[in-house]
């Protein structure tokens, strides 16, 4: 059922039941906000979405006020606009001015509004300092509480997105302020380290510790890409500076999971840069050189007690008891090589002992498309049926 109402002056056919902010967005019309994000339920709670309403001696926080027939709206009058310059004011009276060395400025949506308002510190000066600074022990998220503005993003999405229910408040009044739990420790408070909080949060009072302090938003590329953990595609920014990967920021546009991620998606990308990661692949030096396996010193052992002979009567030569060097070598090869050597000993296993001697591996960590075709290499390249999957190990 649709109802008639004016925004800014301008008649619009409206949805019944939709707020004043979810209309006014339909129809291209910005009225700002910092509690609210349209994958979470709004709250209210920072009140800069205030608008006017014709008739009304308040004016309501359009993220959670529904419209009605014949609504008149006013989201740019006067008054609204001082009242969210005023509400700015106060925030910044309870938060740290520094600005100038914060890890977030830049992409900090508190200093965005308060650089469009022009709002200030008031007069008689900001409380200062008031938490530890990374005040909590998680080794994903830092905490600073000195930044938050108490507009509980962090609790909507943990409770709503990650359904973990870790932040809540504590205290009240000035007092008031985010808590894990029943004030302990994230990890205490059942914290997924999933950092969903973070990726919520629209000031710098959580971040991520792993990427703190390496580069600010204008400093980085973002680079799209997709999960390779497992097989659900989750999308997500690799931040990337100077040809290295600092950090990955979630992408609200990402097809599968939106700005939701697990703790190795968002925190797990240190592998790409570690000296002991494998960047092409190895294969021993005798598979190259087209000779017989050779015969390890313990393999040898195990031989000589089994026919109880002593070692010295078997004849193996030295090159081949070497485990360290010689034909044992692993030799970096470019893929073709390495594919060529597989399928060569594939086919060398199937002729002599059969296809079912042979069996396959598929995993969770693969998308379906890979399954698909490992299902179908055990099956017509191979002929074998000798395949499982990890899921059900």
């Amino acid at each position: 059922m649709a109802v008639n109402i004016k925004i800014n002056g301008k008649a619009i056919q409206a949805e019944d039941g939709k707020t004043i902010l979810q209309v006014a967005k339909e129809h291209n019309v910005r009225i700002p906000t910092l509690c609210y994000h349209k994958d979470l339920n709004p709250t209210g709670n920072c009140r800069m979405c205030v608008v006017d309403v014709n008739g009304w001696r308040i004016s309501p926080a359009a993220c959670v006020t529904p419209v009605w027939e014949g609504m008149e709206i006013e989201t740019d009058s006067e008054k609204v606009m001082k009242d969210r310059k005023l509400t700015l004011e106060l925030m910044l009276a309870n938060h740290p001015q520094d600005c100038l060395t914060c890890d977030v400025a830049g992409e900090c949506e508190l200093q965005d509004l308060a650089y469009e308002y022009k709002a200030e510190v008031p007069a008689w000066g900001a409380k200062g300092t008031r938490y530890k600074v990374d005040s909590d022990p998680n080794p994903f998220i830092r905490v600073d509480m000195n930044k938050c503005i108490l507009c509980r993003r962090c609790e909507s999405a943990c409770a709503e997105i990650q359904v973990r229910d870790v932040w809540g408040v504590a205290k009240r009044g000035f007092d008031e302020v985010m808590v894990a739990g029943a004030g302990v420790p994230m990890l205490e408070a059942r914290c997924e380290s999933c950092g969903q909080c973070v990726a919520y949060c629209p000031t710098g009072a959580l971040s991520n510790k792993m990427s703190y302090g390496m580069a600010r938003a204008h400093q980085v590329k973002k680079v799209t890409t997709t999960c390779s953990y497992c097989g659900v595609g989750c999308q997500f920014d690799l931040l990337v500076k100077d040809n290295k990967v600092i950090g990955v920021h979630s992408n609200s546009e990402a097809p599968v999971n939106g700005m939701a991620l697990c703790v190795k998606g968002r925190y797990g990308y240190d592998f790409i840069h570690h000296p002991d990661r494998l960047v092409r692949p190895k294969v021993r030096r005798y598979l190259l050189e087209g000779g017989g396996k050779p015969v390890s010193s313990d393999q040898l052992s195990v031989i000589s007690d089994r026919l109880s002979v002593s070692s010295d009567q078997l004849s193996v030569t030295s090159d081949q008891l070497s485990v360290t060097s010689g034909p044992w070598d692993w030799v970096e090869v470019e893929w073709e090589k390495a594919l060529d050597i597989v399928a060569d000993k594939f086919a060398d296993t199937r002729s002599e002992f059969g296809a079912d001697t042979t069996g396959f591996l598929a995993s969770a960590k693969c998308l379906n498309e890979e399954n698909y075709l490992i299902n179908k290499l055990a099956r017509q390249v191979m002929g074998t049926n000798n395949i499982d999957h990890c899921a059900r190990l």
